[in-house]
């Protein structure tokens, strides 16, 4: 057990070693005058309530579920669940809200010297600086979340039925945290744009605005906090089905093939934080005039390095067992190898195909944008349509890189295709966390009257955000396929279920695939109802303020709208929103599991990831694609700002905003947080 687990650890303490360099680095920063310093320290109180308040209630869930984990522990000790699964489960839970935490302490301070240094340094001092902010959250997120499952897998000896609770800990906390979030920011961002932009006729972010601060909360708490939760998640759940499945694997391939199958994720965690270190440096190093070809430069300098290093370590040290799946056919030392290549490749693939559905370079988004002169609805049939079309390529890839995975190595080689398309998690999360901080950068500027050539420069990095940040759900939704898939698969073996318990002619199965496609359109229309209710009260909140406050709405000089009861709507409308969709996650497996026995639940779990990737691919690039159609229409297009096409809009893009940072992220950890449910909790429904 010891040399891949002191590789690994080593990584992890490199990654949080390089997270306190990064950290330092950002606040060592000036954050330019002293409104904006207030600002940001507004944005940053906003952001640190809500985080405590939520992590309040998700706290009570994880304090129920370790009482009862305990619990049956003591009162059917014989299968396995313990005192030490509830440990390992409250890890998970701690490593994930200290991720959450550690990202949106950097990126709160991060905004104000972003926009200070866009104004001293120009496009590369701004991306310096938005980048080393993002690049906390990403490193934070895998040194974290590594060095946690190293220590707790070292503790219990590797035994799976322990070890899983690490990750069903993370996935609860990643639940409520994406949801919660993105209720917050959607709700704040919706109640913003609708009457500043509609009805007031404001610019974006204009001080005028009462709720522009708690939408510059939800950018924090929403796309860093809970972005970070997610991928900690899925990297988190992606290794744990590797090693449950290697673990079941190791009599059967011998003890030689069984180590080097229980070390290879460790290993490709560890090489893929190297890799991700290298690429934040890249992009710190080499940025010029050109965001984006140097943030795609890094990300494809992580892959390498990592496909890299993995080869060399598989030619070296790799061992050829037997194939767990296919009688009579020995799998070589390059079999996991090849799995981890076809991950990163299909999730690249499916980043790509998702920027071309959701950037304004491209047909579909300048396709609704000109649509958008028709009124929005246009804009949003077209976007709907746009986002219903993106799923037909990825699927088809994510088809063919499961069969071709399986045909590798079994259903070890799929969560290892899962685990590779994650490996470089750190370059991922730093680059989709660039986005927000920039995005609050320009919001500063704009409040604080810098001169608009900053706002320019802000926003020419937000842009180039946005197509990273599609790049990036589109890894998330594939990682969530390949990872759901994976742990279906642990939890059948973990369950003793061979595929012909789990048949088509049983009409329990049936009844549970049914229920499993039923289950993501319910998740998601419980947040679309909670997104809905948050943004009514806050439209009604900042409509009172303007005809309430004197001067308000004509900025009169000293006059300040009360952003702080903005916050706090969208605070309660996030924590009040996420409780029962948290719920339904939790606790449908179990229901299933119990009532209808393990067959049942399989088949649950299987109708859930083929409707929800389908859903959380439609819903992220519906949403992404009708978001940069508004902002193609500000760069002068059809108009330009104000007109007609852009009201349009602004009407498609609140109704694609939760679309995108609610509904489609969400969906990704239902699956798997009901799959890693499942696996822990197997023993029980046998």
């Amino acid at each position: 057990m010891g040399n891949f687990l002191v590789i690994a650890g080593i990584a992890s303490l490199l990654a949080l070693a390089f997270v306190v360099y990064l950290a330092k680095y950002v606040l060592s920063k000036p954050q330019g005058t002293e409104h904006m310093a207030k600002l940001s320290s507004m944005v940053q109180d906003g952001a640190r309530a809500f985080l405590y308040r939520e992590y309040r209630y998700v706290g009570s869930f994880v304090v129920v579920i370790f009482l009862l984990l305990t619990i049956v522990g003591l009162v059917n000790p014989e299968i396995g669940l313990n005192f030490r699964t509830a440990i390992a489960f409250a890890a998970g839970a701690v490593a994930s809200g200290c991720a959450g935490f550690l990202g949106m302490y950097i990126a709160t301070r991060a905004n104000a010297r972003t926009a200070a240094a866009a104004e001293t340094g120009g496009v590369r001092g701004a991306l310096d600086v938005a980048m080393s902010g993002g690049a906390v959250m990403g490193m934070g997120v895998v040194g974290i979340a590594l060095l946690g499952l190293v220590i707790v897998y070292r503790m219990f000896e590797g035994d799976p039925v322990i070890v899983n609770g690490y990750a069903m800990g993370a996935s609860l906390v990643a639940l409520f945290g994406r949801t919660g979030g993105g209720i917050f920011t959607k709700g704040a961002d919706m109640g913003a744009d609708l009457v500043g932009k509609v009805e007031a006729g404001i610019p974006e972010d204009d001080p005028r605005n009462p709720a522009v601060i708690a939408d510059n909360v939800g950018d924090n708490v929403g796309d860093v906090a809970g972005l970070g939760a997610d991928l900690l998640e899925s990297f988190v759940a992606s290794i744990i089905s590797s090693l449950a499945i290697a673990f079941i694997m190791y009599t059967a391939v011998g003890a030689e093939a069984g180590e080097f199958l229980r070390g290879f994720p460790f290993i490709l965690a560890g090489v893929g934080i190297i890799g991700s270190i290298l690429g934040v440096m890249y992009v710190k190093r080499f940025a010029q005039s050109n965001p984006q070809s140097a943030l795609m430069n890094g990300t494809y300098l992580s892959a390498i390095v990592t496909l890299v290093a993995i080869g060399v370590y598989s030619y070296f040290y790799g061992v050829s067992f037997p194939h767990p799946d296919r009688e009579g056919i020995e799998v070589a030392w390059w079999g996991p190898f090849l799995a981890a290549v076809l991950g990163i490749v299909s999730g690249t693939l499916v980043g790509f195909i998702s920027e071309y559905f959701t950037s304004s370079k491209y047909a579909p988004v300048q396709r609704i944008a000109k649509g958008s002169q028709s009124g929005p609805a246009i804009t949003v049939t077209e976007g709907t349509a746009v986002g219903m079309q993106s799923t037909i390529i990825p699927i088809i890839v994510l088809a063919l890189a499961v069969v071709l995975a399986y045909w590798l190595c079994g259903v070890y080689g799929v969560a290892i295709a899962a685990l590779g398309m994650l490996a470089t998690t750190g370059m991922v999360v730093a680059v989709d966390s660039y986005g927000p901080i920039a995005d609050n950068a320009g919001g500063i500027a704009e409040m604080s009257h810098l001169d608009p050539k900053v706002r320019e420069i802000t926003d020419n990095l937000d842009a180039v955000g946005n197509t990273t940040a599609a790049i990036g759900k589109g890894f998330a939704i594939g990682s969530a396929a390949f990872a759901a898939i994976g742990l279906l698969s642990a939890f059948m073996l973990a369950a003793d279920l061979s595929p012909q318990d789990v048949s088509l002619l049983d009409p329990q199965v049936l009844a549970g695939i049914l229920i499993g496609a039923m289950l993501p359109f319910f998740f998601s229309s419980l947040l679309f109802g909670a997104v809905g209710r948050c943004a009514d009260m806050m439209i009604l909140e900042v409509r009172r303020q303007f005809d309430a406050i004197p001067g308000l709405r004509d900025g009169e000089e000293g006059v300040l709208p009360d952003s702080t009861t903005c916050v706090d709507i969208a605070t309660q409308g996030a924590i009040k929103g996420m409780m029962l969709p948290g719920f339904l996650a939790i606790f449908a497996p179990i229901i299933m599991g119990l009532l209808l026995g393990p067959d049942a639940l399989a088949g649950m779990l299987v109708g859930a990831i083929a409707s929800g990737v389908m859903l959380g691919l439609s819903s992220a690039n519906s949403g992404g694609a009708m978001d940069n159609a508004k902002k193609f229409i500000e760069e002068g297009n059809y108009g330009g700002k104000n007109s007609e096409a852009h009201k349009a809009a602004v009407v498609g893009d609140t109704v694609g905003d939760p679309l995108k940072d609610t509904v489609g992220p969400s969906i990704n950890i239902l699956i798997k947080l009901m799959g890693v449910i499942s696996l822990v909790l197997a023993p029980l429904f046998i």
